[in-house]
C-alpha cells in the first residue's frame, strides 16, 4: 500500500483514473468529493499488484472532533476495489490505520456498496477486525441502505428501457411533454429556481435540508462531466415566462448515475413533471452506457402506512428492484473517547432533531397563513 501525495499530478490522475473507470467507483471516492465535502480534510490510500498497477484505492475524509482532540475517519461509499479479494482489503486497511496514527483517529468507517445477503464479504470484512451491525434499523447509517435501482439499462436502447416501465408511467412522461413541461441540464443560475422549490419539498416531506451553497459546490466540485442539476419548466400562457416545477442534482461516475437530491412544486404536479425529469436522466444514464441508474434511498418501502411510502410507490413504477446493502463497518481505534464522542453525538442530534421538528412546524405555520 501507499499513501497518496498530494502534490504529484500524475498520481493524483492515475488514481481518478482508476476511481473512475471501475465497476466498484462511486463519486464519494472521486478525488473530487473533498471539494464538495470542504469543511472535511482528506486523505487517501492505493494498493498496487506486483507489476505495480493499481488495484484498490480508498479515499478517506477526516472530521476533527472539538474537545477530545481526535478525528473520524470516514471512506464513504469505499474502498474502490475488489471487495471479496481480502488480499487487497487487507493492504488498503494498513494504509487506514497509518492515517488513523496520523490524525489521532478514534475510529475508522467504510460501507462498500455490496449487497446485504452478500453475508461472506459482511464476515470477511469483520474477521479484519470490523464492527458490524447486521440488518441495521432504517435511518441509522449515513448512506441509505435500502435503495431503488435500474440494472438492466447496459446495452439498452431508450425505447427498450422504457418499454419495461409500467403503463401509467410511460404515459405520464409522454404526458408531462403535452402540456407544456421542458427538462433540461442547467448551470448553477437555475440553482435560484431549484432552491426554493427544495425547501418546498423539506416542508412537505418534514425532512431537513442542504444549503444552497452546498448544491453549488456539488456541480462545482464534481464538474458538469460528473454533476448535473437537471430542471423542469412550464411555460404559463399569460406572462409566457417559464415557470420551474421540478428539478435534480444528479451525478454520473463510475458508470453509475445517481439521483441523489430531487425536488418539486407544490404547484402543477398534474403536469407530471417528476416523470419526465427521471426519464430526461435516466437517458443521461443511457446515452453513456452506464449500468446502474440509482434512485437512491427508499426508507420505510415495506410500510405502506408510512408517510414515505409515496416516494418508494413512485419509483416502483419504473419497474427497477429494491437493492439493499450491507450498511457501515466500524474500527475503533481508541474504545474510551469513542464512548465518549458518542455520548456527546446522541445528545447533540436530539437537541438537532427538535431544533428542525420546531423549524418545520414554524414553516408549516407561515406556510398556511399565506394560503
Amino acid at each position: 500500500m501507499e499513501i497518496i501525495n498530494k502534490n504529484d499530478k500524475a498520481l493524483l490522475e492515475e488514481y481518478e483514473d482508476f476511481a473512475k473507470n471501475s465497476r466498484y467507483g462511486n463519486f464519494m471516492q472521486s478525488l473530487r468529493w473533498p471539494k464538495v465535502k470542504d469543511t472535511w480534510g482528506w486523505d487517501a490510500v492505493i494498493s498496487r499488484d506486483g507489476d505495480g498497477k493499481i488495484q484498490g484505492t480508498c479515499l478517506v475524509i477526516i472530521k476533527k472532533i472539538p474537545i477530545f482532540g481526535c478525528t473520524f475517519l470516514y471512506a464513504p461509499h469505499g474502498p474502490v476495489c475488489d471487495w471479496s479479494n481480502k488480499e487487497i482489503m487487507q493492504d488498503l486497511f494498513e494504509g487506514i490505520k497509518v492515517l488513523a496514527k496520523k490524525y489521532k483517529s478514534y475510529q475508522f468507517m467504510w460501507d462498500p456498496c455490496f449487497e446485504e445477503q452478500d453475508r461472506e464479504l459482511s464476515e470477511m470484512i469483520v474477521s479484519m477486525g470490523f464492527t458490524h451491525i447486521y440488518d441495521a434499523p432504517e435511518l441509522s447509517t449515513i448512506q441509505a441502505r435500502n435503495n431503488y435501482m435500474l440494472r438492466n439499462i447496459e446495452g439498452r436502447t431508450p425505447d427498450e428501457v422504457m418499454a419495461t416501465f409500467k403503463s401509467d408511467w410511460r404515459n405520464r412522461i409522454r404526458k408531462a411533454s403535452r402540456k407544456g413541461v421542458v427538462c433540461r441540464a442547467c448551470g448553477k443560475e437555475a440553482l435560484d429556481d431549484f432552491y426554493p422549490m427544495m425547501q418546498a419539498t423539506g416542508i412537505r416531506d418534514g425532512f431537513s435540508i442542504r444549503s444552497k451553497e452546498y448544491f453549488a459546490k456539488m456541480l462545482d466540485g464534481l464538474g458538469e462531466e460528473h454533476c448535473r442539476l437537471f430542471m423542469c419548466y412550464l411555460k404559463d400562457e399569460e406572462s409566457g415566462k417559464e415557470i420551474p416545477v421540478s428539478g435534480a442534482v444528479t451525478t454520473q461516475y463510475a458508470g453509475k448515475t445517481c439521483y441523489v437530491y430531487g425536488a418539486s412544486s407544490n404547484q402543477h404536479r398534474n403536469t407530471y413533471p417528476n416523470y419526465l425529469m427521471q426519464w430526461t436522466m435516466i437517458n443521461w444514464a443511457i446515452e453513456n452506457n452506464n449500468f446502474i441508474y440509482d434512485f437512491q434511498g427508499i426508507p420505510f418501502y415495506k410500510d405502506e402506512t408510512h408517510p414515505n411510502y409515496g416516494v418508494y410507490k413512485f419509483k416502483k413504477g419504473f419497474n427497477g428492484e429494491v437493492v439493499t446493502y450491507a450498511g457501515e463497518f466500524f474500527y475503533v481505534f481508541m474504545p474510551l473517547r469513542k464512548k465518549l464522542v458518542d455520548l456527546c453525538e446522541r445528545i447533540v442530534m436530539k437537541m438537532h432533531a427538535r431544533k428542525t421538528k420546531k423549524l418545520i412546524e414554524n414553516r408549516n405555520k407561515e406556510f398556511n397563513t399565506e394560503k
